[in-house]
């Protein structure tokens, strides 16, 4: 288990005041002009060093996403930092709590990353929905405004450096980095072609880096405690460091919590969330990543580890670690039909096999959870998941695609056993 000492996020409970004052006392903008005046090329190696990986899902190496930033005097055009905090992956929790509790944590990262990519402004993009969270960023912006900690000569460390709070308007494809620049510029948020990348032309076709909340509100800690701290933690040389985990569903103490990359599925939730209710024996299947990434069976959950490539060799994925826990009481099929037609409403409309082949989705499930369906239509599903899957502009085609391809993986005789069902019972009436 993680120790104390090694925690980035230590007002993750909000335990303390969020304030400037408090803030400083945890260790937020302490030193933080001596870090700037290191050097871009310092920071950039000291993240590549780390070995963190983006916390928003992709898991891409931060500091070799930060190297692909033009130099801003050949490039002849402004730099921006966008934070992505349009946090609206079901299950997933845990921007949330920081931009709450920690929000200091955040803007001192946005400075440090700001000054490493060259950019003079950073712009977070926060889902509509989080009134309370953007009160509480609102008025940590303006404490590091008025200590000189953000502005002209941000911290006295010779960088000017602005950070503009933009809520959005409640749509769930905004969560995708391109369709967040589009709707950022006040366009419709759907999906940019790539190329062009966002680091050659991103918001305001000017070079962009796109980053997660805990990704940023995690660099303040690495830099101060160097690379090679973070990269000491951690199951391998590819999953290092700490990460947040929300833990929700069938369990007896839904929670945030700090964790060890790397930590066995089991012992994180039955060290932080009291287990599963009723016990693990009582446990069908658990989501591993937030919604968009396929479930996992008891017999695989008892042994896996939670990293990024422990669960891609697993068929699934640690995508925002949004841990959803399924009790034996639930309908495994209805519940993946509830995902389904989350994937299918909020799909932007942009691409024909997402716009049409979610419905096809979502009312397919619909009778498989009735049982109105034939064992044909299982395979026929799954199919049509694969003529989905991969053939979109973003994700997002992925994501309505592997909920259903982990039940049919998994829970396949569940998927028959309502269907042969059904059929007795229409031959008894």
């Amino acid at each position: 288990m993680l120790q104390d000492k090694d925690r980035i996020f230590t007002n993750l409970y909000g335990f303390e005041s969020f304030s400037l004052p408090e803030a400083k006392k945890r260790g937020d903008w302490v030193k933080t002009s001596a870090l700037v005046k290191k050097g871009k090329d310092w920071v950039i190696d000291e993240m590549k060093k780390s070995g963190l990986r983006g916390r928003g899902g992709a898991g891409f190496p931060t500091g070799l996403k930060w190297s692909f930033m033009p130099d801003p005097e050949k490039s002849g055009r402004p730099h921006y930092l966008v934070i992505n905090a349009d946090e609206s992956e079901p299950g997933t929790c845990k921007d949330r709590d920081i931009m709450r509790h920690d929000p200091h944590k955040l803007l001192e990262g946005a400075l440090l990353a700001g000054f490493a990519m060259g950019a003079h402004a950073a712009y977070i993009y926060i889902r509509g929905e989080f009134f309370n969270e953007s009160s509480s960023l609102n008025k940590a912006i303006k404490e590091a405004y008025d200590a000189g900690l953000l502005g002209k000569n941000a911290a006295k460390s010779g960088w000017d450096f602005d950070v503009y709070l933009h809520r959005g308007a409640g749509a769930y494809i905004c969560g995708e980095e391109t369709a967040l620049l589009e709707s950022l510029e006040g366009k419709k948020g759907q999906p940019r072609n790539k190329p062009p990348f966002p680091a050659m032309a991103g918001l305001y076709a000017c070079p962009t880096t796109v980053n997660n909340v805990e990704t940023i509100a995690s660099v303040p800690t690495i830099l101060k405690r160097g690379g090679e701290w973070f990269s000491s933690l951690g199951s391998d040389e590819k999953n290092t460091g700490t990460k947040l985990f929300c833990i929700s569903g069938h369990v007896n103490q839904p929670c945030n919590v700090e964790e060890e990359m790397g930590i066995p599925l089991k012992d994180l939730i039955e060290k932080h969330a009291g287990g599963v209710r009723g016990g693990w024996d009582n446990l069908l299947a658990i989501i591993p990543g937030g919604s968009s990434t396929p479930l996992l069976p008891k017999d695989v959950c008892s042994t896996i580890k939670m990293d990024f490539d422990s669960l891609r060799e697993a068929g699934s994925g640690l995508g925002t670690a949004g841990v959803i826990v399924m009790d034996k009481s639930t309908d495994i099929v209805y519940a993946i039909a509830r995902l389904s037609y989350f994937y299918m409403h909020e799909s932007c409309g942009q691409c024909t096999p997402c716009r049409e082949g979610t419905g096809w989705l979502w009312r397919t499930m619909q009778r498989m959870v009735t049982g109105n369906a034939t064992i044909d239509e299982i395979d026929m599903l799954y199919d049509l998941t694969k003529e989905i899957e991969g053939q979109t502009i973003c994700a997002h085609g992925d994501a309505s695609a592997w909920p259903i391809q982990g039940l049919i993986r998994h829970f396949r005789p569940e998927m028959e056993a309502k269907i042969l069902a059904y059929r007795k019972q229409a031959k008894v009436a």
